[in-house]
């Protein structure tokens, strides 16, 4: 299966197929003697595994680490469960920084008139930086 096929078949952009081998997160695919890059099943697989990784907001280190984990069939599910318990916490965390940049807007919003007046509370807090 060449690149195009690939990218349809597992919702990943040719693009980033390309990106994703040239950082070694995929190994180099074979070519044809055209130079064209073929995908088999096990490649597609390891598509949809770091998708569905980046779906879930791992950065291309820890993919990186999940993917060495899944292909270790020696593997500790400890080692696995504690990636898992580190995004938990970084995706908590930046819950709680946009519920707080919520309620800072919230509250600017709620004290801007909205009119033709040009005084602003929310270009005012803009411009102080805090």
């Amino acid at each position: 299966m060449r690149i195009g096929q690939a990218a349809s078949a597992t919702g990943v952009s040719a693009k980033m197929i390309r990106y994703y081998e040239s950082i070694g997160l995929l190994p180099p695919m074979g070519r044809t003697e055209a130079g064209y890059r073929v995908y088999g099943p096990l490649d597609l697989h390891s598509l949809r595994f770091i998708r569905r990784a980046r779906d879930l907001g791992f950065s291309i280190e820890t993919i990186t680490e999940l993917l060495a984990l899944w292909r270790d069939r020696s593997r500790h599910s400890a080692d696995v469960k504690r990636l898992a318990e580190a995004q938990i916490a970084m995706l908590q965390a930046k819950i709680e920084a946009l519920q707080s940049m919520v309620g800072t807007l919230s509250h600017l919003a709620h004290g801007c008139h909205g009119d033709g007046r040009p005084d602003c509370p929310i270009l005012e807090d803009l411009a102080a930086g805090s």
